[in-house]
């Protein structure tokens, strides 16, 4: 394009883009170009997920041998830490207190080892979830790849370490004369729905701690007065005869509780299902599927902030 100057001259200007007068959001969808770090559709981010399975799994397993490195005893430590905390409880609720109200030793040590192993299963998972984000923010800043791959990690490293600290569980059941029936075969599908639930929650909290880090210091405290209104120490429905049957009722489908005491029923046979709510198996199943669900689309909607500062 030419036009003459004022001395007779011709000058040459440069023909106007293309592009002249588009917006960003225009160009961007011209060229095919999309925003960095943009949060993907639920769909894709599942998908993306999945292809990082293999990560996930030697991501939860390096985290797990490294957690008792330094220790002398090594991974003893995972049995021995709640197997620790279970003689505590048992010298204090069940020696000082009498919390087994009217449950044999037989029944009472097993009932109270294991539901010490199966909440800590649920503690961990929340207190490693609560610091997946925040407590790697180097590895979040550096790679690109789904958020989410953080808190199932540390909820897989979790189930891994309640699988090695099973062994514990079975002797100290048999020890006390509950032996290996078609019961126990329900165990699987416990961990199955407990892990979806601790999942779902390490994904809550993972999100609530990458906006605010002070939870971490506050979980703790949240943590221990959940246990204690859960029976980890004690029967909710014999502890609390007497009191309203929509208090008992209450407790007794605290998740924590239904998946405590489902695994009791499994592995204990003096602990019969008059200790379980009605309906116990769909209570853990709506917890499992409701907190999982919700979590991964609560976790999913902040993908693009994390790491962000």
């Amino acid at each position: 394009m030419s036009e003459t100057t004022h001395d007779g001259g011709v000058a040459v200007t440069a023909a106007p883009s293309p592009d002249e007068g588009l917006t960003a959001a225009q160009l961007a969808d011209k060229y095919g170009l999309a925003v960095s770090g943009a949060r993907p559709t639920l769909v894709e981010y599942v998908r993306q997920l999945w292809g990082r399975r293999h990560f996930i799994l030697a991501f939860s397993q390096a985290k797990l041998t490294a957690q008792y490195s330094q220790a002398k005893l090594g991974q003893l430590w995972q049995v021995a830490t709640p197997l620790l905390n279970a003689a505590v409880y048992y010298f204090i609720f069940g020696v000082i207190l009498h919390a087994s109200r009217g449950m044999s030793k037989d029944v009472y040590i097993p009932f109270l080892v294991t539901g010490v192993f199966v909440f800590t299963f649920t503690q961990s998972s929340v207190m490693s979830g609560v610091r997946a984000i925040s407590g790697n923010l180097g590895l979040v800043r550096a790679l690109h790849f789904p958020r989410a791959s953080l808190p199932v990690s540390f909820s897989l490293q979790q189930l891994q370490q309640l699988l090695f600290s099973m062994i514990v569980m079975f002797i100290v059941a048999m020890g006390f004369g509950s032996y290996p029936g078609l019961s126990w075969l329900l165990i699987v599908p416990v961990l199955c729905l407990q892990f979806l639930f601790n999942t779902g929650l390490a994904m809550i909290v993972a999100r609530m701690g990458a906006k605010t880090p002070d939870l971490a210091q506050l979980m703790p405290f949240v943590l221990r007065t959940w246990m204690y209104a859960s029976g980890v120490m004690f029967s909710i429905s014999k502890m609390m005869e007497g009191r309203p049957e929509w208090v008992v009722r209450l407790l007794q489908v605290n998740p924590a509780a239904v998946y405590m005491d489902l695994m009791r029923f499994a592995l204990i046979d003096g602990y019969g299902a008059g200790n379980l709510p009605p309906h116990v198996w769909g209570i853990a199943l709506f917890w499992a599927v409701v907190v999982f669900a919700g979590g991964f689309v609560y976790f999913w909607k902040a993908e693009e902030r994390y790491g962000r500062g």
